[in-house]
């Protein structure tokens, strides 16, 4: 008998361009981007693409990958954010991306309450 199995890691190609919702299950936005720490190898934050028409004038999110739960249902991440928190967040334009230094992790970090 062949044994099923779920993998438990996927490919980042597969995650980005993943819908976000939140848990009243409105789509904020998609994942963008997922910033890698490169001493531990886990992923700090995924990035939410959110705001602006057709992909013009959107705005990157980071928000811890802790926050983000997979939702087989929906086929993305629900994270417990509504809109209006979600726009008062970190954030920043694709051609301003910020250095992820430790001041800059520290800002994401506290407004989420990490």
């Amino acid at each position: 008998m062949a044994a099923t199995s779920i993998a438990t890691v996927i490919s980042s190609d597969r995650v980005e361009g993943t819908s976000v919702y939140n848990a009243s299950g409105d789509k904020l936005g998609s994942i963008d981007d997922l910033m890698i720490d490169k001493l531990t190898g886990q992923v700090r934050y995924a990035v939410l693409e959110f705001g602006g028409f057709l992909g013009m004038g959107t705005d990157r999110y980071p928000i811890p990958w802790s926050m983000l739960k997979y939702d087989t249902s929906q086929d993305g991440y629900v994270v417990p954010l509504d809109k209006a928190t979600l726009e008062k967040a970190p954030r920043y334009t694709d051609d301003q991306v910020p250095d992820y230094d430790d001041r800059y992790s520290d800002t994401i970090n506290k407004y989420y309450g990490f």
